[in-house]
C-alpha cells in the first residue's frame, strides 16, 4: 500500500513498465497513449516523458521481480500432450547471451563488452538463464546477469526449483562433473549430452550398445549415437550425439527414445525466440542502467508468461492438442489489441469465459501439427549477412526432414582408464615428474601457480606458447578423463583437487 496519493501511483507505473515490454518499438509517450487510448473517464491527464523516466525509477526492479516469481512455474496438466516423459516432467536449462542493451558508461561497468580481435565489438550483452518446461514453454524460473559468467554459475542458482518430479534436458555447455553431480542431488533424472572429446571409463556395456561409466562420483549411462537425416533438397546430414543420462536401464529406456527425447531441450531455444525476436522485436533495451534492466527484462518475462498461461489454457480446453499448435504471435497481437481498446473482458459465457480473448484468437489460429525441419543454426542478429561458418553442412534455409535414422554406436573396446586410489596417484605424480619440459609438466606448473584459477585451453596454449590450440585442448580433454584435471564448465578446466596439494618438481626445465 502507498503511503501517499499521487497523480502517478505505483501501480500504475507496473502497468506502464508491462506495457513497455509490449510495445518495445515506441517511445514512452506513444507507450502511454496506447495505454489510455480505451479510457473514457474525464480528466485523465498525459504526464511528460521525464514524469514517466521518474515514474519507472521510484517502481525499481523488486515488484516486477516478485510478480514473476509468483507467475512462474510449470503451467500444463500431467495429462497434457508432450509435457512428460513417463511420470517426469521435462525441463530444459539454458542461457540466452544475445539480450543486447544500450552503449552507456553505466551499463558497461556492470556488463563490459565484448572484445573482438580488431577492438571492442557491438553492444553490451546481458545473460538470461532460465529453467524451462519443454511442454508448455513456461518459465520455472529465471536469473539475469554478466555474460562473463559461466552458464553453470547461474544454472546453479535455479536448481533449488529442481525437484524428483522433474527430468532435465541440457546441452554441452552443462556437462561439467559438479554441475552433473548437483544436479542428481536434486532427485532429479537427466539428459545431457556431453562433448565428444571426453573418454569416460567404461564400467560395463550394456545390450543395446550404451554403456556405464562414473563421472566424478556419480554412475550414469552413456550413449553413443549417430543420427542421420535426409532433407527435401535431397541433401544427408550426419551428427555423432554423445548422452549422459541417470536412467541406468536400457531395458525400461532404451537409448534410441532418450536419443530422441534430448530434441526436447530445443523447445527452450523456441522460448528464446519468442522473447527476443517476437516480444522485443530483436531490439535493444531502452535502460541505461542495471536497475532499469533489470525492471525491464523482469517486465519482459512477465508479459511472456502471461501469454504462454493464456495459451496453455486455452489448449488444455481441447483434449488432446499439443500446445506446439498455439501461436505465440496471435496471442501478442491479441494482447496489444485488447490493451489499446481496454476491453479485456469476453462477451460469452462458460467456456469461452474462462478461456478469455486471448485463449479463443489461439485456438481460432491453431497451427498445424509441426513438421520435422532442419536449418543451419546461427544468431538471429548477427553482424553479417553472410555465413560465419562456410563449412556449416545444414542448409541455411529451413528444409523439411523427410527421413530420419538413430544408430546406436557401441562402446569402444579399450577405453582409457583413470587412476583411482593412492598407488595410482603415486604412480601418476611420478609420470608428471618425469615429463620434463614436456606440455603437461608445463602445464601443470603453470596452473599450480594459480590452483583456484580456472583456466581454458586457448589460455593455458596462448601463455605456453603452443601455436596449435585446438590439439592442446584435446590433450587437456585427455588429462581431465585421467583424473589429473577437473572440468568446472565448458571447455574450462582447473587442477584436480589431489595435485592441488601436490609439489610438482621441475624435473628438466619448465
Amino acid at each position: 500500500m502507498e503511503r501517499r496519493r499521487r497523480l502517478l501511483p505505483s501501480r500504475v507505473g507496473v502497468y506502464f513498465v508491462l506495457a513497455l515490454s509490449l510495445f518495445p518499438t515506441v517511445g514512452y509517450l506513444r507507450v502511454w497513449d496506447k495505454l489510455t487510448a480505451g479510457l473514457t473517464a474525464p480528466g485523465i491527464a498525459r504526464p511528460s516523458e521525464k514524469a514517466l523516466r521518474c515514474l519507472r525509477r521510484r517502481v525499481g526492479p523488486a515488484p516486477l521481480k516478485a510478480l514473476f516469481e509468483v507467475l512462474a512455474g510449470p503451467l500444463a496438466q500431467p495429462t497434457t500432450v508432450g509435457v512428460r516423459y513417463r511420470r517426469w516432467r521435462t525441463v530444459a536449462f539454458d542461457g540466452c547471451s544475445a539480450v543486447k542493451v544500450p552503449d552507456s558508461e553505466r551499463n558497461r561497468a556492470w556488463l563490459g563488452k565484448i572484445q573482438a580481435r580488431l577492438g571492442w565489438a557491438g553492444y553490451p550483452l546481458l545473460r538470461l538463464m532460465t529453467l524451462c518446461e519443454t511442454g508448455s514453454r513456461g518459465l520455472i524460473d529465471a536469473v539475469l546477469g554478466p555474460t562473463s559468467e559461466y552458464e553453470t554459475t547461474y544454472a546453479r542458482r535455479l536448481l533449488p526449483q529442481v525437484n524428483d518430479s522433474m527430468l532435465v534436458l541440457a546441452d554441452r555447455g552443462f556437462d561439467a562433473d559438479d554441475f552433473l553431480a548437483d544436479t542428481a542431488a536434486t532427485g532429479a533424472q537427466f539428459v545431457i549430452r556431453i562433448t565428444a572429446r571426453r573418454r569416460p571409463a567404461i564400467l560395463a556395456v550394456l545390450p543395446d550398445g550404451s554403456y556405464l561409466t562414473r563421472l566424478g562420483m556419480l554412475k550414469l549411462r552413456v550413449i553413443d549415437a549417430t543420427i542421420t537425416m535426409t532433407t527435401s533438397g535431397g541433401q544427408t546430414l550426419c551428427e555423432h550425439y554423445r548422452i549422459a543420462t541417470t536412467l541406468l536401464d536400457h531395458r525400461i529406456d532404451p537409448a534410441e527414445a532418450l536419443v530422441r527425447l534430448y530434441h526436447e531441450r530445443w523447445e527452450i531455444e523456441s522460448a528464446y525466440y519468442a522473447l527476443r525476436h517476437t516480444l522485443q522485436d530483436g531490439l535493444v533495451l531502452r535502460s541505461q542502467d542495471r536497475v532499469g534492466l533489470e525492471q525491464e527484462v523482469w517486465a519482459q518475462l512477465i508479459a511472456y508468461q502471461l501469454l504462454r498461461t493464456a495459451m496453455v489454457d486455452a489448449v488444455e480446453s481441447r483434449p488432446g492438442t499439443d500446445p506446439n499448435r498455439a501461436s505465440f504471435t496471435i496471442a501478442l497481437e491479441t494482447a496489444r489489441d485488447r490493451i489499446i481498446l481496454a476491453d479485456a473482458a469476453t462477451d460469452g459465457r462458460g467456456h469461452d469465459e474462462l478461456v478469455g480473448t486471448i485463449g479463443l484468437a489461439v485456438l481460432a489460429g491453431l497451427m498445424p501439427a509441426r513438421r520435422p525441419r532442419t536449418s543451419a543454426r546461427s544468431v538471429k542478429a548477427g553482424r553479417t549477412r553472410y555465413p560465419t561458418n562456410p563449412a556449416e553442412p545444414r542448409p541455411r534455409q529451413s528444409n523439411t526432414i523427410t527421413g530420419l535414422t538413430v544408430t546406436l554406436r557401441t562402446a569402444p573396446e579399450a577405453p582409457p582408464q583413470p587412476p583411482d586410489g593412492r598407488e595410482d596417484q603415486r604412480k601418476a605424480v611420478a609420470g608428471i615428474r618425469s615429463m620434463g619440459a614436456g606440455n603437461r609438466n608445463r602445464a601443470f606448473h603453470l596452473m599450480a601457480a594459480e590452483p583456484e584459477r580456472s583456466w581454458r585451453p586457448r589460455e593455458v596454449a596462448i601463455a605456453l606458447g603452443i601455436r596449435n590450440h585446438a590439439s592442446f585442448a584435446t590433450q587437456m580433454t585427455q588429462w581431465a578423463a585421467e583424473g589429473l584435471l577437473k572440468k568446472i564448465a565448458y571447455g574450462t578446466y582447473t587442477l584436480a583437487d589431489a595435485w592441488k596439494r601436490t609439489t610438482l618438481t621441475d624435473a628438466g626445465g619448465a
